[in-house]
This record gives structure tokens, C-alpha cells and sequence, in this order.
């Protein structure tokens, strides 16, 4: 017996029958999209550990934080001045 109470002939059964209703192409575009999917859940929550690890270095320091908070000040508000530019530039038609 298998896992759950079901035997490797009935397991091989089922796949057949998968086989014959989707096709092999596209079963494999499905794993393709499965592997992606998992791929780009694994570097998310890789990302998230490490913001969670910088907000947790940045809550020790301060100072760090405040540094950080200007220069995040600077560089939207010269975003917006490129932005407005390019507006004027354009016409006004966005």
C-alpha cells in the first residue's frame, strides 16, 4: 500500500488518465508555471527575512533611520520635479 491507503497500480492509473485528458504539453506548461510560481515565492520570502532583518538593524540606530528618511525626501522630491518636466515638456498629456 501507498500513502494514504493507495496502491502504485492505482497511482500509475490516475496519471494515465491525466495523460490522456490534458496532454503532455500542457502538463508540462502547467510544471513550468508551478516551478515559477515556487521560485518567485522563495525570493519573496527571502526579501521579506531581509527587510525584516534591515528594519530590525535600523531600529538599533536611529540615526541610520533618520538618514535613511532624507534621503528618501530627496529623491521623490526630484522625481516629482522630473515628472512635472516632463508634463510641461509633453504638453500636459500624460
Amino acid at each position: 500500500m501507498g500513502p494514504g491507503g493507495i496502491s502504485p497500480w492505482s497511482l500509475l492509473l490516475i496519471l494515465v488518465i491525466v495523460l490522456l485528458l490534458f496532454g503532455t504539453k500542457k502538463l508540462r506548461n502547467v510544471g513550468t508555471d508551478l516551478g515559477g510560481a515556487l521560485k518567485g515565492f522563495k525570493s519573496a520570502m527571502s526579501d521579506g527575512e531581509k527587510v525584516a532583518k534591515d528594519g530590525q538593524d535600523s531600529q538599533e540606530d536611529p540615526e541610520s533611520l533618520e538618514e535613511n528618511d532624507a534621503e528618501s525626501d530627496a529623491t521623490s522630491s526630484t522625481a516629482r520635479r522630473e515628472q512635472v518636466k516632463e508634463k510641461d515638456s509633453s504638453g500636459g498629456n500624460a
